[in-house]
């Protein structure tokens, strides 16, 4: 009987960044989503359910991607975990609504901290990306 190979074609560290992106979103929307009175000028109609709503379809944007990925679909998945974690630096539109004094301690601190996480998956999404591509370029041109 075949072994599925269950494992992604990427580097445990890519696959670090990825998981500490995902709990630095989950970190932060939870919050939100919890203490959302505390967030200034949010829209009144946002509601807690609405940014969990908002979180999981983020998340299933990266599951996509790296289900493209699995799928031997390398550089679709790429583009769609670089879309993924792109749309981490949203979390500063926080600021964009009211200055950093006016939030709290721990809602910069979650904020900040998916944005850092997504700037890291944004970086390896691309080099990763790049590196295929090459690779590819080389093995059909010889170069």
């Amino acid at each position: 009987m075949p072994r599925l190979n269950l494992s992604l074609p990427l580097p445990a560290s890519y696959l670090a960044l990825a998981a500490a992106y995902l709990l630095a979103s989950l970190g932060h929307f939870t919050h939100n989503a919890e203490f959302i009175c505390s967030y200034p000028n949010l829209p009144a109609w946002l509601t807690s359910a609405q940014v969990y709503g908002f979180w999981l379809a983020l998340t299933a944007v990266g599951v996509l991607g790296l289900a493209l990925v699995r799928a031997g679909r390398k550089s679709l998945g790429l583009l769609v975990i670089g879309a993924y974690a792109a749309l981490g630096f949203d979390g500063l539109g926080h600021y964009a609504l009211a200055p950093m004094a006016l939030h709290t301690l721990v809602a910069n601190i979650t904020i900040l901290s998916e944005v850092a996480a997504a700037a890291l998956l944004l970086a390896a999404t691309a080099a990763l990306l790049v590196r295929h591509l090459l690779a590819q370029w080389r093995a059909v041109y010889g170069g």
